[in-house]
């Protein structure tokens, strides 16, 4: 697709989100399970996105997530000091967390 043709058909959006800013908020959810025979887990991780600033409607809205949330919904027996251990021990190893929580050096280039 070229570029004409892209920006026509982020015009409708970009109008709706001009017009609404609620509109242009999403949340995004993803979804995993594990299931063996002494424990059943559920993961839910989902992020708050705003179309506005991706699409650079308004220079105020930010470009990327808002919020992002790791929900574990456990069906364990496991004493509460277990699961306690096992949250922290997520935030310290999740390479995503640690990468978001520490911002990474950053860079951008371009060659000819």
């Amino acid at each position: 697709m070229d570029a004409t043709g892209l920006k026509a058909m982020q015009a409708p959006l970009k109008e709706a989100y001009r017009n609404d800013a609620s509109s242009a908020l999403i949340t995004l959810r993803a979804r995993g399970s594990i299931d063996d025979q002494s424990i059943a887990c559920k993961v839910v991780a989902e992020g708050d996105l705003d179309f506005r600033g991706t699409l650079g409607v308004a220079r105020d809205a930010p470009v990327g997530f808002r919020a992002i949330r790791l929900n574990f919904s456990l069906d364990s027996d496991e004493p509460q000091e277990r699961i306690d251990t096992l949250l922290k021990l997520t935030e310290r190893y999740c390479v995503v967390f640690q990468t978001i929580n520490q911002k990474p050096e950053l860079t951008v280039s371009a060659r000819r």
